[in-house]
């Protein structure tokens, strides 16, 4: 059986796409890695505000990335409430320690060994604002039709990428946390239980002082991460 999509499927002229010389493409492609290699993962977290308006726009900025049928499957919950922070901190430690303890065996916790990381999470507290993401196995559309998403995962990832580079760009630090499980979320932050938290964004400036391990400055080379063919 064919469906037919004649009546939903319409096209525009590519709105925005601008050729630009080779050399400008060359330049440009330098600066971004340029900047974005000066990106961290922090845990040491200022407890500085950071204005609710810069987050906006770095969602806004995440949610244009490429997805599964259009469909978007993420919700992002942002929290700055000092409450809520707690209790996200308290359910994510039960977790860790859980994790630090056993649950994760010796050989990745050998594999964490020169991060320095502990159960002890006091950044989920101290950053101005956690930004929970959730993959939606369900959404509705425009006009309120429930709908199957697709490529949840890879469509999740991608935003959070882009979120990742649009808050760095802004000039803010990130932390990408996952406690496992995170099923907690969902509870907390009030989202249905069939969606499902991916990642867990630690926002805000760097506490004065603050240190990275200087394993995590170990990239591997383009030989060892690219081939062409």
């Amino acid at each position: 059986m064919t469906v037919s999509t004649a009546h939903t499927y319409r096209t525009l002229p590519l709105p925005d796409y601008k050729e630009k010389p080779v050399e400008e493409m060359r330049a440009g492609a330098k600066s971004f890695y340029d900047e974005i290699r000066t990106r961290h993962t922090v845990r040491d977290f200022s407890s500085r505000p950071v204005p609710r308006d810069i987050i906006e726009t770095c969602i806004m900025a995440a949610g244009t990335a490429p997805n599964g049928a259009n469909h978007q499957p993420w919700h992002f919950t942002v929290i700055g409430d000092a409450d809520i922070k707690r209790q996200i901190r308290e359910a994510a430690e039960i977790e860790e320690r859980a994790f630090y303890e056993g649950r994760a065996g010796e050989e990745w916790l050998k594999a964490l060994a020169p991060l320095g990381t502990d159960a002890s999470k006091p950044f989920l507290e101290e950053a101005p604002w956690l930004i929970c993401i959730f993959g939606e196995r369900k959404s509705r559309s425009a006009d309120g039709v429930s709908r199957k998403n697709y490529y949840v995962p890879e469509s999740v990832s991608i935003a959070t990428g882009f979120l990742i580079a649009a808050l760095h760009r802004a000039g803010l630090a990130t932390l990408t946390h996952t406690p496992n499980p995170m099923s907690f979320l969902n509870q907390i932050c009030g989202r249905d239980p069939h969606d499902k938290p991916y990642i867990l964004m630690v926002v805000g400036y760097p506490k004065e002082g603050a240190t990275i391990p200087v394993h995590a400055t170990e990239k591997r080379p383009l030989s060892e991460i690219a081939t062409f063919l």
